[in-house]
């Protein structure tokens, strides 16, 4: 089960400037808000919550912002109804991108992603016309205690019904399973003391595809134009990334 990661798990740089982090904390208060109204504020009650919490630690939000953000939307302060929203679409090279959305104004997300798409020589697609080519996944990533062992996190692992787990190096592993496992395997490695990087529900390609030069760098500015619009929670894509230059 251990090796290279056939979904190429690549990841791009994780230096956050101050925006960028603002950005992220911003986009983590809105998920919180969604799981508290629908599950409250109890994150033991509302395994959502307990991910997204998660999520917000792993970013390291302070735990005062998580808090006053759980608070304000179980006390009802936070009058925007965000609405939860799935797109579709093509990149260049016929690259598919799937993009989760919480957003208060659907008309306007929606002429934004499609402004995107096209200005990288891609287009918005219609409900299903790339969603097949991906399949919905528990991704917990950990960073484990140096006397654990690579045959320990493959024994927790398994005892989640883990479909892969992946060595990253430098003590990180990654593990993947059904959805239905995210919060138990979440717990079973905080109680193992492994630290969490990443636990949340991905969308993973079933294949990959490379892009050549002129295609790739327009492909990666589309991409970042996705990742800096505010409503834009998540962005999922099937391109084999490459490994950033020093100075890009």
């Amino acid at each position: 089960m251990s090796g290279h990661s056939k979904w190429a798990t690549i990841k791009r740089d994780k230096a956050k400037t101050d925006a960028q982090r603002g950005a992220i904390f911003t986009k983590i208060g809105r998920e919180i808000a969604i799981a508290v109204k629908q599950g409250g504020p109890e994150p033991a009650n509302n395994p959502r919550l307990a991910t997204v919490i998660a999520k917000a630690k792993a970013n390291n939000m302070p735990n005062e912002n998580i808090q006053r953000s759980i608070k304000k939307a179980s006390g009802g302060l936070d009058n925007v109804n965000y609405e939860e929203l799935v797109y579709e679409g093509y990149g260049p090279g016929g690259s598919a991108v799937m993009l989760d959305i919480l957003t208060d104004n659907k008309n306007r997300v929606a002429a934004d992603m499609r402004y995107i798409f096209d200005r990288a020589g891609g287009s918005l697609g219609g409900s299903g016309s790339v969603s097949y080519l991906f399949n919905r996944k528990a991704v917990v990533c950990v960073k484990v205690p140096s006397d654990v062992t690579e045959d320990d996190v493959m024994e927790l692992g398994l005892e989640h019904n883990a479909e892969d787990i992946i060595n990253e190096g430098d003590g990180y592993f990654t593990i993947y399973a059904e959805p239905a496992e995210l919060n138990a395997l979440r717990q079973a490695c905080e109680s193992a003391g492994y630290v969490i990087d990443t636990a949340e529900l991905q969308m993973i390609p079933t294949n990959t595809m490379d892009l050549d030069d002129s295609k790739y760098n327009s492909f990666i500015k589309m991409i970042d134009n996705f990742e800096n619009h505010d409503d834009v929670q998540n962005v999922y894509h099937n391109v084999n990334l490459r490994p950033e230059k020093e100075g890009d």
